[in-house]
């Protein structure tokens, strides 16, 4: 996985979108930047410190800035990034109602085990893919886990940050 996503990072330096809508989002008043980054991501750390990072050459490296603060973001900051995500059962998926409801099952038991929501880039996933996930994750301690939980931030907020400065936002 790490190494797909690197290799389409590494894909061509326009990133998908023209030098006027990342013009756009580096001339922002700091307060309008940091209201449409906390779209993206609901820690106000995390937006604070992006708007304060501009300008950004390409999404790639608004990307590279993003997944730097989640590295460094506090407990408490994470919590506040997870308050913006609605659970994966949310989400419309694939699966049949059995796969659902196992699914729905392992969302509160992670929540119960670990105190916050099962974070998961469902992006493209089957509901039997991230009911595999949650079951693995699930036997993680919790020191682990919060490292997942940030990785898997780092890819959310990258689609994210994507649409952004894509002008799709």
């Amino acid at each position: 996985m790490i190494a797909l996503l690197s290799a389409w990072l590494g894909a061509g330096e326009s990133d998908g979108m023209s030098a006027d809508e990342l013009a756009r989002f580096n001339a922002l008043p700091a307060t309008v930047a940091r209201e449409e980054l906390l779209e993206c991501c609901q820690s106000p750390a995390w937006a604070d410190r992006m708007a304060s990072g501009r300008p950004y050459s390409s999404a790639r490296d608004a990307v590279r800035q993003s997944n730097a603060i989640i590295d460094m973001l506090a407990a408490a900051e994470l919590e506040a990034a997870l308050a913006g995500h609605r659970p994966v059962t949310d989400e419309p998926g694939p699966g049949d109602g059995e796969i659902d409801r196992a699914l729905a099952a392992s969302n509160l038991e992670y929540e119960r085990r670990f105190g916050h929501i099962y974070l998961v880039s469902a992006a493209g996933r089957s509901s039997e893919v991230l009911l595999a996930i949650a079951r693995r994750r699930l036997r993680n301690p919790p020191e682990t886990e919060w490292r997942v939980v940030r990785m898997e931030l780092q890819k959310i907020n990258e689609i994210r940050l994507r649409t952004l400065l894509a002008g799709a936002a």
